[in-house]
C-alpha cells in the first residue's frame, strides 16, 4: 500500500497592494487564489502603504469595490507605515511590509502581477531554507569597460557583509557569464520568518544605497536595489538558487506576468484563459474595467492582437524586444 504523503506545512502569502494598478492586480491575484486553492489554509495578506512624509501623494487603494472585493475573498488588508523608502523607492514596499506580516509564520511574498495557476499547498517548500525566482534576466550590474568586472563586484558586495562569496557561485556557467553569480527576480521569494528576513533584506538594502561599496561607482541602483540586495539575504539565511525544485513557482504553480500586453504575448494559452475566466463576472469586469490596461488587453480585445504577433515558440531573446515590438504595435501599456 502506498504511503499516504506528508501534508505540507502551513504558510502565509502576502502581496503588495496601493492606488493605481497594483490595486487591480491584487484583485486578479486574490481571485487566481481562491479558484486554484478554495480551502487555502494560510493567510492572505494585503499589504497597503499609508499616507505618510515619504509620499508625496496618498499610497492607500482609492478603490473602495476592490477592498471590498478582497475582504470577501477572505484577504486580511493590513497597512504600513513607509520609513526607509516610500516615494523614492516605491520598490522598497515589499521590504517594509514584511515587518508588519505575522512574526514566526512560513509565508511566501508574491509580486501583484502574478496569477496563482494551481494549489500552493502543492509546492515543497522548505521555509529553513530561503529561495527567490530565478525568471530573471541580466539587469545588473552592467560592468563598465574600465572594470571592476562582474566578479569584482559582487565580491565587494559579500565582503562587505562578511559572506562567503565563493559558496554562492555557480560553477555550471563561466565567470565571465553573469548566470555565474547568485542573482534573483523579486517577484517571489518566501522564508520560516518574515520579521527576521525583512530586517536583514532591508539592512542590506540601506547599507547598499546609503554608504555602497566603490566597486559599485557607476552602477545605478535603481531599479534594481532589491534584486541586488536579495541574493545577500538568501544567501545569508542559508538558502539559493536550488532551494526550492524548479517548475513550481514561476512554472505550475504561478506566473509572474508583469504587465498585461507581456502576458498576452509570451504567457501559455492556460494562462490567457485563466485571466480571461478571472475576468469574465459581471462584477469582477465592473471593477477591472477602471483600469485602462484591463480594460483595453482583456476586456476589448487587445491581448488577441498581442499576443497574434508573436510564436511563443520563438519569442524575442529579452523582454526589451518584446516590448519593442508591442510599443511598434501600439499596444504597450503598464
Amino acid at each position: 500500500m502506498a504511503e499516504t504523503p506528508a501534508p505540507r506545512q502551513t504558510f502565509n502569502i502576502a502581496i503588495v497592494a496601493q492606488n493605481g494598478r497594483l490595486q487591480y492586480e491584487a484583485l486578479l491575484f486574490a481571485a487566481s487564489l481562491r479558484r486554484a486553492a478554495p480551502g487555502f489554509p494560510g493567510r492572505l495578506c494585503i499589504m497597503t502603504p499609508r499616507p505618510g512624509p515619504l509620499w508625496s501623494d496618498d499610497p492607500t487603494p482609492d478603490d473602495t469595490d476592490v477592498l471590498d472585493a478582497l475582504r470577501d475573498m477572505g484577504a486580511d488588508i493590513i497597512g504600513f507605515e513607509n520609513r526607509a523608502f516610500g516615494q523614492s523607492y516605491p520598490h522598497g514596499n515589499k521590504i517594509e511590509a514584511l515587518a508588519h506580516l505575522p512574526a514566526g509564520e512560513p509565508f511566501v511574498f508574491f509580486d501583484s502581477d502574478t496569477l496563482i495557476t494551481d494549489n500552493p499547498m502543492r509546492v515543497p517548500f522548505d521555509f529553513n531554507r530561503p529561495a527567490a525566482s530565478l525568471r530573471r534576466e541580466d539587469t545588473w550590474p552592467k560592468p563598465r569597460p574600465q572594470g571592476p568586472d562582474r566578479a569584482a563586484i559582487w565580491a565587494a558586495l559579500y565582503r562587505r557583509f562578511d559572506l562567503d562569496f565563493a559558496s554562492s557561485l555557480d560553477p555550471a556557467h563561466p565567470p565571465d557569464d553573469w548566470r555565474h553569480y547568485l542573482y534573483f527576480n523579486a517577484g517571489f521569494f518566501f522564508y520560516r520568518c518574515p520579521r527576521i528576513f525583512g530586517a536583514l533584506f532591508l539592512r542590506h538594502c540601506l547599507a547598499i544605497r546609503d554608504d555602497p561599496p566603490a566597486e559599485l561607482a557607476g552602477q545605478t541602483l535603481a531599479p534594481w536595489l532589491d534584486q541586488v540586495a536579495l541574493p545577500l539575504t538568501v544567501h545569508a539565511l542559508g538558502g539559493g538558487r536550488d532551494a526550492l525544485a524548479p517548475g513550481w513557482l514561476d512554472g505550475q504553480t504561478s506566473c509572474h506576468y508583469r504587465h498585461f500586453p507581456l502576458l498576452y504575448a509570451r504567457e501559455s494559452d492556460a494562462v490567457v484563459a485563466l485571466l480571461e475566466t478571472l475576468c469574465a463576472p459581471r462584477a469582477m469586469r465592473q471593477i477591472l474595467a477602471r483600469h485602462a490596461p484591463i480594460r483595453l488587453m482583456v476586456l476589448e480585445g487587445g491581448g488577441a492582437r498581442a499576443r497574434a504577433l508573436f510564436d511563443r515558440q520563438n519569442l524575442p531573446g529579452t523582454e526589451a524586444a518584446i516590448r519593442k515590438r508591442l510599443r511598434a504595435a501600439g499596444l504597450w501599456m503598464r
